[in-house]
């Protein structure tokens, strides 16, 4: 990763509830805020994805799995995919 003149491109890797690997590119700051992406940086690296939960799919019941949308920072799969459901489990508040 060169981050000049702007910080490096990182790929975000997770998978979804059906078990399908979903990969999300864009620049290191979008994953890791505080800098701790870079070239020295010992990758893989658990970071986190910026996600609003889906109208009408909220937090409060008992489902195991739930919509998100990774349009909080524009961040989309290769394919232009930016909503997907996932394990309750992987959310973070």
């Amino acid at each position: 990763m060169d981050d000049e003149p702007w910080p490096g491109v990182v790929e975000v890797q997770f998978t979804d509830a059906a078990g399908r690997r979903r990969s999300l590119f864009d620049k290191a700051p979008i994953f890791a805020a505080m800098g701790e992406l870079g070239p020295d940086t010992s990758y893989p690296v658990e970071v986190t994805v910026a996600c609003a939960v889906a109208e009408g799919d909220g937090l409060a019941g008992d489902d195991e799995f739930v919509t998100v949308s990774t349009s909080v920072h524009g961040v989309t799969t290769p394919d232009g995919l930016e909503e997907f459901t996932v394990r309750r489990d992987q959310l973070i508040r």
